[in-house]
């Protein structure tokens, strides 16, 4: 079967056609500015691009384009979309109600829709690329696949907040937790790299990036993740700030005259490593910036660092026993130097990292012989696991 994955935001949309007999991406593209002056769309396959500049007034024509690039006769990897069998979606939230990828029916997209108010960046984007496929190829099975999913094994010592109960019953105010497409690759690929069932590994995963969060996993499922209700919970990150005292909110209320949404503007895309450094939200420049003495830069990074640390001793306490450590996400994957950060001192505690190995960027064990606990660094690829899922749901 083919199997077409649909990731999308509110001004553009990636893709990606998989053969899934043997996985592989027969074609992918990016539309860009979606419904915005200059809107483009281009397809990559067996490295070789193709784009088209034309006006794409929403979604709709957004995934028109995408089948018509696929079935392209020249540039195109299908004759017909009657060859792709089916369309997994990547969709922010799905709250408490829908805790595994499904089926997308009229409840499916209900509640999708009442998740807004926790995801209200992602999760109308997500609704439109799934509408948009339905009117396009009515018929077609959509799946959805959920960031919050792998996350809802959580005991409810480790989601609920400290604040009344009545809140959690009315509104559903807990942690929900993201990249949870990207941490059960992670589980399945380490637990392949161990040669063990994946019900059977303790791992915590690491994914790091301008987002970021660690998950723990215990026997193969997400016991705790540092993502809250909303993203915005856990580690500093490019722009988000991370954990932080409540009353700071308040404070800076009353003292700036600021509203709910001016803070949550704050918080959410002026912070994190670009708040404190005061220079950029991409960990490349900051790295760039500390080797020239800027100590700003190198204050965001021993920042960053630290509460990855803080997390990483916590999960491995909560765990017991730790199988391994995997890195993924763009800074995870290509930033040795923080995985050097990361790791450093924890002989004692059975992580002794191998500096040679990591200078290595693909997948690979970085651990010495002498490591009681494995490091890896293991790309993540959500794409394929939305198409797996996918697959398994519609066959």
């Amino acid at each position: 079967m083919k199997v077409l994955v649909v990731n999308c935001g509110s001004s553009s949309l990636k893709y990606q056609l998989f053969n899934m007999d043997d996985e592989t991406v027969m074609g992918k593209g990016l539309v860009e500015r979606i419904g915005i002056d200059g809107s483009k769309i281009t397809q990559t396959v067996n490295g070789d691009k193709y784009s088209k500049e034309e006006p794409i007034e929403d979604h709709t024509k957004a995934i028109k384009m995408v089948f018509d690039f696929l079935t392209d006769k020249e540039h195109g990897v299908v004759e017909s979309v009657d060859e792709i069998g089916a369309i997994g979606h990547r969709v922010l939230h799905g709250g408490e109600e829908l805790i595994d990828s499904t089926l997308i029916d009229s409840k499916v997209k209900e509640i999708i829709r009442d998740y807004i108010k926790f995801g209200p960046l992602h999760n109308p984007a997500n609704l439109m690329g799934i509408e948009a496929c339905e009117k396009i190829v009515p018929g077609k099975p959509n799946v959805a696949v959920f960031d919050t999913a792998f996350h809802q094994t959580m005991p409810a010592y480790n989601y609920l907040y400290g604040i009344p109960y009545k809140y959690y019953e009315k509104y559903k105010l807990r942690k929900f937790g993201f990249h949870g497409t990207s941490h059960k690759y992670i589980t399945h690929r380490t637990a392949e790299l161990l040669g063990k069932n994946v019900e059977d590994i303790n791992i915590i995963s690491l994914h790091l990036g301008n987002g970021s969060s660690l998950a723990a996993i215990k026997n193969g499922k997400c016991i705790n993740t540092t993502m809250g209700l909303t993203p915005l919970e856990g580690l500093i990150m490019g722009t988000r700030s991370g954990d932080l005292d409540p009353t700071i909110i308040s404070f800076l209320q009353n003292e700036e005259n600021l509203s709910p949404d001016e803070i949550n503007e704050i918080l959410n895309k002026e912070s994190g490593v670009l708040g404190i450094s005061g220079l950029s939200s991409d960990f490349r420049d900051l790295e760039e910036a500390h080797v020239k003495g800027d100590e700003r830069a190198t204050l965001a990074l021993d920042m960053f660092h630290n509460r990855i640390r803080r997390f990483l001793g916590a999960y491995m306490i909560e765990l017991g026993r730790v199988d391994a450590i995997c890195f993924a996400g763009g800074v995870g994957e290509n930033g040795p130097d923080t995985r050097y950060q990361v790791t450093k001192n924890l002989e004692d505690y059975g992580l002794i990292l191998d500096n040679e190995k990591n200078l290595l960027r693909e997948e690979a064990c970085i651990s010495t012989d002498e490591s009681k606990t494995k490091i890896f660094i293991v790309p993540t690829n959500e794409e394929l696991m939305i198409a797996r899922d996918t697959l398994k749901i519609v066959k």
